[in-house]
């Protein structure tokens, strides 16, 4: 009786031992993911390209994609000076980023997109990085009608995608 009374409380002390490594497991392996996640992914580039049906802007990050909002804007400013973006056209496109940054954590420009480009597609007519401020990362596009727009996420690069019907709605 003391025997088995004794496997019991062993069998019950090895299960908790066990328990007990397995939670101090659990955070470290969550640990390594949020880490890979904490650092603040980069925005590289922007480029563009014209298609038979669309026209294309796509944003190069390093890291991961964060959180990212496209918003018609009735016109583009710089962020921080509330400046107005010198790119013509009657419709913008607002691409916000966050967390994001576009320089490094020595403040050095990773940056190597234009800053200001006019563009001569079918409903594209221009792209400026906007602002790299507190964390945002933003740009923004011009056209001369209405953007009917699809956004998504590409990754093996890491990359967002904007395509820009040719159709009019």
């Amino acid at each position: 009786m003391i025997h088995a009374r004794l496997r019991q409380i062993v069998a019950l002390a090895s299960g908790a031992l066990l328990a007990a490594c397995l939670s101090f497991a659990a955070p470290a392996s969550a640990a390594t993911s949020t880490a890979a996640q904490s650092q603040t992914p980069l925005v590289v580039n922007a480029r563009w390209g014209g298609h038979a049906t669309y026209d294309r802007i796509v944003v190069d990050l390093q890291g991961y994609v964060p959180e990212v909002t496209v918003t018609p804007v009735p016109q583009l400013v710089y962020d921080g000076s509330g400046k107005p973006v010198p790119l013509a056209g009657k419709h913008f496109l607002e691409i916000r980023f966050h967390p994001a940054a576009a320089h490094d954590y020595a403040g050095r420009n990773v940056y190597q997109g234009p800053r200001l480009q006019k563009i001569y597609l079918s409903k594209l007519k221009g792209i400026a990085l906007t602002g790299d401020y507190e964390g945002y990362v933003t740009l923004g596009a011009a056209f001369d009608t209405v953007p009917y727009y699809r956004a998504y996420t590409l990754h093996s690069p890491e990359r967002f995608v904007v395509d820009i019907s040719h159709v009019t709605q």
